[in-house]
């Protein structure tokens, strides 16, 4: 199965792109349903993770986009568009820039980008990357929200 244009989560932000960031070349091994995209990861605390993915998805608009847990769950991770590693800036959290490292968003079975994750929503459940602008409000509401929780005790 191929992955439209509209279904792919990395290059819906195309626009975004950095044009400093290299071409991805797809290994042989790779079918044309498995052609490696170009995006970003923001990696954050698991419990802030996920409360910012609850934010995300009872909120309206676009939501949440595919998200990676590692086996220990200690972190998530969000994938946003290309170039926002750039000018991410968000307190306990990092952004990456993958370049389409190892990223293969073939549908149905994706294999996550990062060794030792897994994911949490795959692409094809989250059908776009996550808009930073957004994800960095729902960090911020879910860090406060974990503070609210944390003083009451």
């Amino acid at each position: 199965m191929e992955i439209s244009q509209s279904a792919d989560p990395c290059t819906r932000f195309g626009a975004l792109a950095s044009p400093a960031l290299p071409a991805v070349s797809v290994p042989s091994a790779l079918s044309a349903s498995n052609a490696a995209h170009i995006c970003d990861l923001v990696t954050v605390p698991a419990r802030q993770g996920l409360e910012a993915v609850d934010i995300l998805r009872r909120g309206a608009g676009d939501g949440v986009g595919p998200v990676l847990h590692d086996d220990g769950c200690d972190t998530l991770g969000f994938l946003v568009p290309p170039g926002t590693a750039a000018a991410w800036d968000v307190p306990g959290s990092t952004c990456t820039e993958t370049n389409g490292r190892g990223l293969s968003l073939a549908v149905p079975d994706p294999v996550p980008p990062v060794e030792g994750s897994d994911w949490l929503l795959p692409p094809g459940d989250a059908d776009l990357a996550t808009d930073p602008a957004v994800l960095r409000a729902a960090l911020g509401e879910a860090a406060r929200l974990i503070e609210a929780a944390d003083n009451r005790r």
